[in-house]
């Protein structure tokens, strides 16, 4: 990625933000799109928006939200995109060894569910997110986040047991 990292006056520096957020980032488009290149984009696009609008924000917690929200939007503009072309294989994302703690099969099976269902798992079990949190940087109620965990649990509990039902 090629981002020039020169302090801005007034703000932190881009190299801190962008070692703040990077990372959740990727995550979060990755479990969007399903392809590590597409998903790479996605955050450098988000990084260069930032650079271009030099956004102002009242509080970290703001900051963050922005970052996830223009990160979500820009998945789905690339999703809109990629249903226009043809693409390849998404077997490519499957192999990495997402943070070491998510097997790649977990991660498949995550990257299966719809994306209100996905994007809230992501937030909350693998970035780590709070309930109220992760309703914050999504604009959701608390209970619609909890109610999208719980229905999203379901279908992964389902797709668990569907897997390991001994082929007759």
């Amino acid at each position: 990625m090629l981002f020039s990292f020169a302090a801005q006056p007034n703000r932190e520096s881009l190299e801190v933000v962008y070692g703040r957020y990077a990372d959740m980032l990727f995550r979060l488009s990755l479990s969007h799109l399903g392809v590590v290149e597409d998903a790479e984009d996605a955050v450098h696009d988000v990084f260069e928006k930032y650079i271009n609008l030099s956004p102002e924000f009242r509080d970290g917690e703001h900051e963050k939200a922005w970052f996830v929200r223009v990160t979500v939007n820009r998945c789905h503009d690339l999703l809109r995109k990629r249903s226009k072309r043809s693409h390849e294989s998404l077997e490519a994302a499957y192999d990495i060894a997402h943070e070491d703690s998510v097997e790649p099969e977990v991660f498949r099976l995550v990257h299966s569910l719809p994306e209100k269902y996905r994007t809230v798992i992501v937030l909350h079990y693998l970035e780590g997110y709070s309930v109220e949190e992760t309703a914050k940087l999504l604009r959701l109620t608390a209970s619609a986040v909890k109610m999208r965990l719980a229905r999203g649990r379901e279908q992964l509990r389902a797709a668990i047991i569907i897997q390991t039902r001994p082929k007759a």
